[in-house]
């Protein structure tokens, strides 16, 4: 699986502009209210899981961020974005891999996710993607997790995707993750069509 994915991924990125995916943001303002609350500091490792184009990125470092990773199963992605960065993106770290073969070095007090974990349509992908979740959040390390609501499309990209409601995403997270807040917003694709997205903000939950 972790081929054809990678293939299929290697694709889109290599025939389509960042602008031309259904899930550009030019700014990603939700994703960054959420990392704002989570109360993450300045030079708190960060990792965006998923990343592909997206600016959030950029927004971070701008932000004052400086221990931000970027993960994606990519490669032309992660070359695009570290050549978009330039120098400005020499504190960003880089990995290619499949969330479901990752295997975390360090630890991170914030793991971010939008529109990734929905495309995992397999219990056995959901299950190693929660055990490299498990090895990567610090204690009391929190996850940024965004995926289409129980109202957004069954498709996404051409594949399968799963919907979610915040009782239902909770579970497939539970015991290790609490949720501590979640939301509906609807997201506008770059043609113009509305998508339903489900953004949960979780912590880590206190060993016992």
């Amino acid at each position: 699986m972790t081929d054809s994915r990678r293939a299929h991924w290697e694709q889109v990125y290599r025939s389509k502009a960042a602008t031309d995916v259904s899930w550009y943001e030019a700014r990603p303002a939700q994703s960054l209210q959420q990392i704002r609350a989570s109360g993450v500091g300045l030079t708190d490792p960060v990792i965006d899981v998923g990343g592909g184009a997206s600016f959030l990125v950029d927004e971070l470092l701008n932000a004052g961020y400086r221990d931000v990773t970027v993960l994606d199963i990519s490669a032309d992605v992660l070359r695009k974005v570290s050549e978009r960065l330039s120098g400005a993106g020499t504190t960003v770290h880089f990995i290619r891999s499949d969330v479901t073969s990752f295997r975390p070095t360090r630890q991170y007090a914030l793991w971010h996710d939008r529109a990734m974990f929905h495309f995992l349509v397999q219990v056995e992908d959901r299950k190693r993607y929660l055990n490299a979740l498990r090895q990567a959040v610090a204690p009391a390390g929190q996850i940024v997790l965004a995926t289409f609501g129980t109202g957004g499309p069954e498709r996404c990209s051409g594949l399968p995707v799963a919907r979610y409601d915040a009782a239902t995403l909770t579970a497939e997270l539970r015991p290790d993750f609490q949720l501590l807040d979640s939301s509906l917003l609807t997201h506008r694709t770059p043609w113009g069509s509305e998508q339903q997205f489900l953004c949960c903000r979780f912590t880590r939950a206190a060993e016992k």
